[in-house]
């Protein structure tokens, strides 16, 4: 309970204050880092979740670039991943831990790997990033297990 306050009060202050654009379903762990240096630059869509140690960037000051890193609906960023500035990440998309996203995700793509390479496309992902095949699996084997203990 205290663990949700928490993340309710950071994504207000995200949104409020930073000015971020977050939508208010999106979902984060509380060692997920968004960038503070340029904080409306970083947009992410419904639905998406971004695991520990995850880092969305929308600066690179080395360049001197300010730009927009967007995050599609129904994504899943893992842990430890780094999306780096101006970078566009489809709708339902998953972005494997330790990745490093060095060019735009096609919507319903796997990547992964450093640079994060397209591993598997065509895939279809619930809130949160969870596939719908995975998903409808599970559901079918614990209704046949409830129905079994009937």
């Amino acid at each position: 309970m205290f663990r949700d306050s928490r993340i309710t009060f950071r994504r207000w202050y995200y949104r409020k204050i930073l000015k971020m654009d977050l939508h208010p379903t999106c979902k984060f762990s509380l060692k997920a880092r968004l960038d503070f240096t340029n904080p409306r630059g970083v947009h992410v869509d419904a639905g998406t979740y971004m695991a520990f140690g995850a880092v969305i960037l929308a600066h690179d000051l080395s360049r001197l670039v300010h730009c927009d890193t967007y995050i599609g609906r129904n994504c899943f960023i893992g842990a430890n991943a780094i999306i780096m500035p101006g970078i566009r990440i489809g709708d339902e998309c998953i972005v494997g831990s330790g990745s490093v996203v060095t060019k735009d995700v096609p919507s319903h793509s796997v990547v992964a790997g450093n640079p994060a390479r397209v591993v598997k496309s065509g895939i279809r992902t619930r809130e949160r990033g969870v596939l719908v095949e995975r998903h409808e699996t599970v559901q079918a084997v614990a209704a046949a297990r409830n129905q079994s203990r009937s």
